[in-house]
């Protein structure tokens, strides 16, 4: 064991305070996204119920679409984190334009999916009020997809080098702006129209192209310009750009399966009313408190697993998935408490505006669903950091594959049960359940399998002694 390398759980080389001290700065990153998305949600439903059971569905699948190139963008990251840690500083600028140029090349192609929007609400069979603000809310996001794109490969620079407060800031802002923009939107205040869910979008819109702005901006500044080649070689990389796709592509697969079997799980209980759908977009919505940020933390292990590979010590890579599961079950743990018995605090600000008679039958259906998130939260922490481990050393094909092969599994179960066995809203969350214990348990078999070791994302000449 190298000097230094001893020590407490705490204190040791990616022990405690190491992981915390780069993933709290991500952590409060997407809190602070997941109380934008919150407020948002809530607002909606001030406005109307029909609001806010269309823009989770309208949302996920705008999201679903963007999901690919996002996946691909954002693995700039991982290229970053190993960079960094065989010390190849130079490498990082031109890393990140290879990203951001992915965004770029999309924003054409998703400003022609905005006249197939009303067709695709149409068939997923729902009323024609809901599809009606389905359609608008997809549209009016389409025009922030390239942005969003553009601003993960651009703050993958700052998360891969540990400057993670950097990302804090602009995206903390980002989020105030939006929710500024929400309410003005959504109720017509500040002097701005009242646009109900369509100002909701353009309030994200809004928000995304600003975090583009801010991390270009800031990689303008000497002290990472210089170092890190963010300005100077911005130029198509034939070899680098192919190295990304080599790992990025099954990332952005895999995202993309997983959020698109998501986003139809919505569409199928959609089938089941606009009282279910709104429910289950309320649970989400609270659950969403508790796993988003927990994205953070598993954005944070990737970096550090990266930065380790990086410097060829699998040793620390190990150690800090190790040290991140025990934090994420912690947390997870504790909210699966707030769940089950603290549900109306969650539901509090959902109800201030609300009519009391129709938020009852929609609190008491949520209280139910949340019993179910309180079940599966502890895996979802599983997922987080085990992939989050894989992905940071490179192993993104076979998580890609885990995707392809058990995603349609649950929704087929969830179709076949409401048409043929009678089951409804509690039978399609019971599926999403399995379905999310599954996955934890293969990604923790594939991690201590130890495949992962001895892959590397970034070439092999480069790497540290």
């Amino acid at each position: 064991m190298a000097s230094g390398e001893s020590g407490s759980w705490w204190s040791r080389p990616c022990g405690g305070r190491e992981v915390l001290r780069l993933s709290v700065p991500l952590v409060t990153s997407m809190a602070a996204l997941t109380v934008m998305t919150f407020m948002d949600r809530m607002f909606l439903l001030w406005h109307s119920e029909q609001s806010v059971a269309a823009v989770l569905p309208a949302g996920m699948l705008h999201f679903s679409l963007i999901c690919f190139p996002l996946g691909l963008a954002s693995y700039v990251n991982t290229f970053v984190a190993q960079y960094h840690g065989a010390g190849q500083e130079h490498r990082i600028g031109p890393a990140a334009w290879q990203g951001a140029r992915v965004g770029l090349y999309c924003i054409p192609l998703y400003l022609l999916l905005i006249p197939a929007a009303p067709w695709v609400f149409r068939l997923a069979g729902h009323g024609p009020g809901l599809a009606a603000e389905e359609t608008l809310f997809f549209q009016v996001c389409t025009f922030g997809a390239g942005a969003e794109i553009m601003a993960a490969a651009f703050s993958a620079v700052f998360t891969g080098i540990g400057a993670t407060p950097v990302v804090m800031v602009v995206d903390s802002t980002a989020a105030l702006l939006n929710g500024v923009l929400d309410y003005g939107w959504i109720f017509g205040h500040f002097g701005l129209p009242e646009l109900g869910i369509e100002g909701a979008g353009w309030a994200t819109v809004t928000a995304l192209w600003f975090r583009v702005v801010a991390y270009a901006a800031l990689t303008l500044l000497p002290r990472y310009r210089r170092k890190y080649g963010l300005w100077e070689d911005r130029r198509f990389n034939g070899p680098l750009f192919g190295r990304l796709l080599r790992f990025g592509v099954p990332n952005g697969v895999q995202l993309l399966i997983d959020v698109a079997g998501f986003t139809l799980f919505l569409l199928i209980v959609g089938q089941l009313g606009s009282e279910n759908a709104a429910a289950t977009s309320l649970a989400f919505n609270v659950n969403a408190l508790a796993f988003v940020p927990m994205l953070g933390l598993g954005l944070a292990l990737s970096t550090m697993v990266g930065r380790q590979l990086g410097r060829n010590r699998p040793d620390l890579a190990s150690r800090a998935t190790w040290t991140s599961l025990w934090i994420a079950g912690g947390y997870m743990g504790a909210m699966a408490l707030v769940y089950l018995l603290l549900p109306d605090v969650l539901l509090m600000g959902h109800a201030l505006r609300s009519r009391p008679a129709e938020f009852a039958q929609l609190r008491a259906t949520t209280v139910v669903l949340l019993r179910f998130v309180a079940a599966y939260c502890l895996f979802d922490s599983m997922n987080v950091v085990f992939s989050g481990a894989l992905k940071g050393a490179g192993d993104t094909r076979f998580i890609m594959l885990v995707s392809l092969l058990l995603t349609p599994l649950p929704l087929l179960a969830a179709i076949v049960g409401i048409r043929y066995w009678g089951g409804g809203l509690l039978w399609c969350w019971t599926v999403m359940t399995i379905w999310v214990l599954t996955m934890a348990f293969i990604y923790a078999g594939r991690f201590l399998q130890g495949q992962w070791r001895h892959i590397r994302v970034i070439e092999p000449e480069l790497l540290a002694g």
